[in-house]
């Protein structure tokens, strides 16, 4: 894998992460939604959404560009399973969580504070981001744990 390559796996992985942790943070702050929040949700909430479609516009091109030789590698090695359903959860995964995390910023924009069905909300959609970002993560782990054995000695 050339520098640029893992420059464009090590970014997408940390747009990722930020994501998460600004979902996660929307999630803390709609619990305890007040006057002295609510811009900080709107605009956290954007950011999440923002980092996600950063990370899957360099993970898709990273994927386009980079990935059809460790696709090879790990098909033909001990663990052909990390791109057989973790590659392809990540696929279609990654629809939905870019659906959710860009409705987030919509939702954030409700009167947060005197709505609960609204705040309901968005604490489902902000969960929910959380909890596919970690999937999204530990899939993406266990696809370069199965790049990994792929290319150990056998």
């Amino acid at each position: 894998m050339s520098n640029m390559s893992e420059i464009l796996l090590m970014t997408h992985v940390g747009f990722g992460m930020l994501c998460i942790v600004s979902a996660l943070w929307v999630f803390v702050d709609t619990l305890n939604a007040g006057e002295g929040n609510r811009g900080r949700i709107a605009s956290v909430s954007l950011a999440a959404a923002v980092f996600m479609w950063l990370a899957f516009f360099i993970g898709g091109y990273w994927y386009v560009a980079a990935y059809s030789a460790d696709k090879a590698f790990i098909l033909k090695g001990p663990w052909p399973f990390a791109h057989k359903f973790f590659m392809e959860m990540k696929e279609h995964v990654a629809l939905i969580l870019l659906l959710l995390v860009t409705y987030l910023p919509i939702a954030a924009s409700n009167d947060l504070v005197s709505n609960s069905a609204a705040r309901r909300l968005v604490l489902w959609v902000a969960g929910l981001t959380v909890v596919l970002g970690v999937v999204m993560d530990g899939s993406g782990a266990i696809i370069g744990m199965g790049a990994k054995v792929a290319l150990l000695p056998k």
